[in-house]
């Protein structure tokens, strides 16, 4: 059935031809596959980028039960992640990149949680109630991993669940820029159990007002390309482990348009 509405969200041709192959094909055995899985993608990023809950789905979609099962199984065994790791791939390699980074940015960011969210702290620093987002992108600015935790979770432990994370994607780093709340026993830290560096960026002492800080900028612009999602302007979710999920399909569909854009150049 042909539907009667489409939404902006929803993936054109050409960025559908990017991704559809990195979709897992249906489990041998049992009940088949009969949901379209392009119209469940289109409900996915509906909900991330408009914020709206499962529950008011526009009719055009399948059903939310179904969405949320396809969301919720992909979180679990890793899709989302996976088929990200692949899209950035292919976007350094379309810029004539290597696939492996050898340089990222780190940082963190604090934002509200809503009324029915999971675990969450206080973040005296930025004097945030919710959740806090550690981050590492390449010099592209694009997401190498990320760690949700509490927003009273230091910076510098966060940094520690983080690196644990780091997968083969990331097994040329060698140097990350960070800020200053990264320093003291953490660069210890990273010099016995890690293969890179940490450098720090800091600010002038005499220095007054803003000022775009060398390499620390791409990572603030990543937090900005996430935080464009509406259901990523606050934390609405209940575990972190959804939380990290939507900013990887935030991530992913950000890579799915670029791609599709250079096909047609």
């Amino acid at each position: 059935m042909k539907k009667k509405h489409t939404y902006p969200t929803d993936l054109t041709d050409m960025q559908w031809n990017c991704i559809k192959n990195l979709i897992p094909a249906a489990k041998p055995g049992g009940r088949p596959r009969t949901l379209c899985i392009r119209e469940v993608l289109n409900a996915i990023l509906y909900v991330t980028v408009s914020g709206c809950q499962w529950r008011l789905l526009p009719s055009e979609y399948p059903r939310w039960q179904s969405v949320y099962a396809y969301f919720q199984r992909f979180r679990d065994d890793g899709t989302w992640k996976r088929i990200h790791e692949t899209l950035r791939t292919q976007v350094r390699q379309a810029v004539g990149r290597h696939k492996h980074p050898t340089a990222g940015v780190l940082d963190s960011q604090s934002v509200k949680t809503s009324a029915g969210a999971g675990i969450h702290g206080y973040d005296a620093g930025k004097k945030v109630n919710g959740r806090k987002r550690h981050i590492l992108v390449d010099t592209m600015g694009l997401l190498l991993a990320v760690v949700v935790t509490a927003a009273s979770v230091s910076d510098a432990a966060g940094a520690r669940l983080l690196f644990k994370r780091l997968m083969g994607g990331c097994k040329k780093l060698r140097r990350i820029w960070v800020d200053g709340t990264y320093r003291g026993r953490l660069l210890q830290w990273v010099l016995l159990h890690c293969r890179f560096l940490l450098q720090p960026v800091l600010r002038c002492d005499d220095q007054k007002g803003f000022a775009v800080l060398p390499r620390r900028w791409v990572v603030e612009r990543t937090f900005a390309w996430i935080t464009q999602c509406r259901r990523l302007s606050k934390d609405y979710e209940t575990l972190p482990e959804s939380s990290e999920a939507m900013i990887y399909i935030a991530m992913t569909r950000l890579m799915i348009r670029r791609l599709a854009r250079t096909s047609t150049l």
